[in-house]
């Protein structure tokens, strides 16, 4: 997810009121703009596999591909662009004013959030519809099957960033 500086899109979704909470926990915000950016880590495809976990659901290595599958062309069609025009953002070209940049990379920032949330709502979806994930016998046992079988998919994790999500994780699970 991106920083939560702007204002934050309405949402019923359970999943979505998971996500808002769980990035605010102490840490895990860095710990996650970490992993996003030295592993290459869909921020909101972690938090779906921690709220399922939540639901006891665990997901395998071909769930996760499945749902990296299905989301994946939306994040790199809209997400990471928009990502990367609000970052570039933080040092505009001289010819525009201080101000000025800022005040539109305020606005980038809410689509960006906006992107996010659209995602995280067909990740919900996908979850009310799905066969995908299996019960587990606890949510902390859910947690560690889906992150390891993320890893699985996309690379190693790194462990001081990985170590800080999971540490927040009982509170919610």
């Amino acid at each position: 997810m991106s920083e939560l500086e702007t204002k934050v899109p309405v949402s019923k979704s359970p999943f979505w009121q998971f996500s808002i909470k769980f990035y605010a926990v102490p840490g895990v915000a860095q710990a996650c703009i970490e992993l996003q950016d030295r592993a290459k880590v869909d921020v909101n495809i972690l938090f779906f596999l921690l709220w399922n976990a939540t639901q006891g659901r665990a997901y395998k290595k071909a769930d996760v591909a499945e749902v990296e599958r299905l989301v994946g062309a939306w994040r790199e069609m809209t997400v990471v662009p928009i990502r990367n025009v609000r970052r570039a953002l933080k040092s505009p070209p001289a010819v525009m004013t201080p101000e000025a940049a800022e005040g539109f990379r305020t606005r980038v920032k809410a689509v960006e959030l906006e992107a996010e949330r659209l995602q995280q709502e067909a990740l919900y979806e996908l979850a009310q519809t799905s066969r995908l994930g299996q019960p587990s016998a606890s949510p902390a046992k859910a947690a560690q099957t889906s992150i390891d079988a993320y890893q699985a998919v996309v690379g190693p994790f790194p462990p001081g960033p990985l170590a800080t999500v999971l540490s927040a994780f009982p509170k919610f699970g």
